[in-house]
Formats: structure tokens, C-alpha cells, sequence
């Protein structure tokens, strides 16, 4: 009964959602065009990899024919767009009004020799969203007695040899907030960014595995820590919405190299529970690109 009763207060609270449904709708809504622009930004890429590889066969049939074995040798080793050497802040976004102020952090990651990495322009753009979200809503309050703030700002979660992971947390507070994480994770050896299919071979099947992983964390976690709700495992059919991940989800790597996925808040729990992540074992991911 206790149980029960705990469900129906924790349901009540996610019906109750503090941010207000425009403004919540506007970010997730910033947040959907930026994966649909990401994702034509790949095909046009993969198209211009075609012309820059035929150049590339070309550069290095000049270098067999006029260079030494050693030096084409170390020219193999350095990577097209350079090693990246940090992250700084590109600009911020700061406002402050009487019931209103915005603070958004705009990152940039640069390499050693200058190149310019494509996902900056996401980042970029991703920030762009939020400002936009952030001046709508202010304009919107036409008789200024609406109270709302938006903060963003980031840090680097991951720096292995192999990729780079740079998380934006972002807090929307509009008498309580709402939590949501963009994560954007590049491949050191390309530059790119990466989306979870490009972690496998075969995404499909590793996306159930990783989904059917998850959902036993949950129910585990569910039943050591009666304070915990996820969207799965409750027995109940209006909370158990979770069916698994959609390979849309901000991911990134622990210092053991294990996949962590992670859930905007109200995503795949309570809002109490804010902003949520899950560490995926080894023996369930395999070996990864």
C-alpha cells in the first residue's frame, strides 16, 4: 500500500511538470532540429569524402615518387585535422533583466594546426537554439510577471586516445527547473562527430542489448533504493512508458572505456530524479570502433 501510494505521488509530480509546456516544448523542439541538421550535414559530407579521397590517392602516389619511405612514413601519422589542443569558451550569452537572465556558455574545440572542426558549427548552433528559446520566452511574458532564468555551460567528459566528449548541461528554471544534457562526442582520428550507430557494426542488435541492459539497471536500482522511478518496471502502465534507446541519445566513456548513455530529466524518469545515466558494461557493447 505504502508502494502504491509513493507510485501515485510520483506520478502526480510527473504530470506536474515545473517548466512550462511552451518553453519545455521550444528546447526539446531546438534540440530535435539540430540532430535532423546534423544528420544532412552527414550525407553532404560523406559526399565530399569521395572528392577528397580520390585527391588523397593522388597525394600519395606523388609522395612514393618524390619523397623518401621515411618521410611519407611520418606524414601517414599525422592526423588530416590535427591533434585537438583544447577547449575555451568562444563567447557567452549573458542577460539580465528583474525577473528574467540567461547565462549561456558557447564552447569551441580547437586542434594544433587551426583546422576547423564541423562540430563546432553544431555547437554553435545548439547554443543559437537555447538564446533563441531563452529571448521567446521573455518576449512572450507580456506583463512581466513571469520569473525565468536558462544556464548552460560545459565540460569535457571524456579525453581518451580515442574520442573527445563535450557535455552541455543546461537548467531551465521557471519557479522549479528542468535539466537537459547535449553531448557532443568526436572521433580524434576524423574529427567527426559521432551518433551511437557509428560506435558498432551492427546497431541494431547492439541497441537491444544495450536497451535490454538498461532496463534491468532500472529495475535493479528500483529495488535497493525505494526513492528511485524510472519509467519501467513499476508494473503500471501509465509510468511504464520506457521501451528502449533510439540511438538519438548524448553518450559518452568513463575512464574505463565503458559507453555511458545519458537521459534528459523527465526522459526515462520522474523530474526529481533529474538528468539520469547509465553505464553499459564491456561484455554488452563488445568491442566498439
Amino acid at each position: 500500500m505504502e508502494e502504491k501510494r509513493r507510485l501515485d505521488r510520483l506520478k502526480e509530480e510527473y504530470n506536474q511538470i515545473p517548466v512550462s509546456k511552451e518553453a519545455r516544448n521550444r528546447i526539446l523542439a531546438g534540440i530535435e532540429k539540430g540532430k535532423k541538421d546534423k544528420r544532412q550535414r552527414r550525407v553532404v559530407i560523406a559526399v565530399k569524402r569521395t572528392g577528397l579521397a580520390a585527391a588523397a590517392a593522388a597525394a600519395v602516389f606523388v609522395i612514393g615518387v618524390n619523397a623518401s619511405s621515411t618521410v611519407a612514413a611520418a606524414m601517414e601519422k599525422v592526423p588530416f585535422l590535427g591533434q585537438i589542443a583544447e577547449v575555451v569558451t568562444l563567447r557567452t550569452y549573458r542577460d539580465q533583466q528583474d525577473k528574467h537572465q540567461a547565462n549561456i556558455q558557447v564552447p569551441e574545440i580547437r586542434t594544433e594546426n587551426g583546422a576547423d572542426l564541423t562540430v563546432n558549427k553544431s555547437i554553435e548552433e545548439y547554443a543559437n537554439e537555447l538564446i533563441a528559446q531563452y529571448e521567446a520566452q521573455i518576449q512572450g511574458d507580456q506583463e512581466g510577471e513571469g520569473h525565468y532564468s536558462l544556464d548552460s555551460t560545459y565540460s569535457v567528459v571524456t579525453d581518451n586516445e580515442k574520442y573527445l566528449s563535450l557535455k552541455i548541461s543546461t537548467t531551465a528554471v521557471m519557479g522549479s527547473g528542468a535539466q537537459y544534457v547535449k553531448i557532443f562526442t568526436i572521433d580524434k582520428r576524423t574529427g567527426e562527430e559521432l551518433i551511437l550507430e557509428d560506435l558498432f557494426e551492427n546497431p541494431e542488435e547492439k541497441f537491444a542489448a544495450i536497451s535490454d541492459n538498461i532496463k534491468e539497471q532500472m529495475v535493479a536500482q528500483m529495488a535497493a533504493d525505494e526513492s528511485k522511478m524510472y519509467f519501467y518496471g513499476t508494473g503500471d502502465q501509465l509510468t511504464d512508458t520506457f521501451q528502449g534507446i533510439t540511438g538519438n541519445e548524448s553518450f559518452c566513456f568513463n575512464e574505463q572505456g565503458e559507453l555511458v548513455i545519458v537521459f534528459d530529466e523527465y526522459t526515462v524518469a520522474p523530474g526529481y530524479m533529474g538528468a539520469v545515466e547509465f553505464v553499459i558494461p564491456k561484455d554488452v557493447t563488445g568491442e566498439m570502433k
